[in-house]
């Protein structure tokens, strides 16, 4: 055999070495894509984008503890969403629940902790200084009272009621007590167009239904009803 022979024999074996052993790989990078793609769903709402209750939690808890005091928890309630069903409809309820995912996450950003915690409660954890609070919770009032277009044309007039709390002001960075707390600040605000910042007197309300009941006497951020 000639010396090119035996190179070109040489040269071939190589190749299809490579080629077999590329093989397996390839399938093992698309299992580990599709094993990824279907993590992400289960994280993931698969109507708004936002993290599903677990993932929310687990990203929410390490942000507290990164951040502490610069830390503020944001709690967000749909308001009159039954009616927004019984006039346009499932679909439109949907669209509703889509656009405020949406603009739930292009407010909190990608470092943030975002969730649909059920029906037309959300969740927001978030990296959010004192000194602009103000100005953040009332641009995020303002964006979810903005109207929704839905595919067909039609507009829907939209509003949600939002209460927060710090663990600055309430000295903890517990994310239930901070989610309880925020949840009843939200309460007191409900149907005002304002935010409302939790203050110490809210982690003593009792529950009522599940839900904490509110109480007057807390800062309040947005525009008027």
């Amino acid at each position: 055999m000639s010396s090119l022979l035996r190179v070109q024999g040489r040269i071939g074996q190589r190749t299809l070495l490579l080629t077999t052993a590329a093989v397996p790989l390839t399938g093992w990078a698309v299992h580990a894509v599709t094993l990824h793609r279907q993590l992400a769903a289960t994280r993931r709402d698969p109507l708004t984008g936002l993290l599903r209750r677990d993932a929310y939690t687990a990203r929410a808890r390490r942000i507290l503890a990164r951040h502490g005091d610069s830390t503020t928890v944001v709690m967000v309630d749909a308001d009159h969403f039954k009616q927004v069903n019984d006039t346009a409809g499932h679909p439109g309820g949907d669209a509703v629940l889509a656009a405020f995912g949406a603009r739930l996450t292009a407010w909190a950003g990608p470092r943030a902790a975002a969730g649909r915690l059920g029906g037309d409660e959300f969740a927001v954890v978030l990296e959010l200084a004192a000194d602009r609070r103000e100005q953040r919770l009332a641009q995020l009032v303002r964006m979810l009272h903005t109207p929704v277009t839905l595919d067909d044309g039609r507009t829907i007039d939209v509003a949600a009621s939002v209460g927060a709390a710090t663990p600055d002001i309430l000295g903890t960075r517990d994310l239930t007590v901070l989610q309880r707390a925020a949840d009843t600040a939200l309460y007191d605000g409900k149907h005002s167009g304002r935010a409302v910042l939790a203050t110490p007197a809210h982690t003593t309300v009792p529950s009522i239904n599940g839900r904490r009941a509110g109480r007057p006497g807390t800062a309040a951020w947005g525009r008027a009803a």
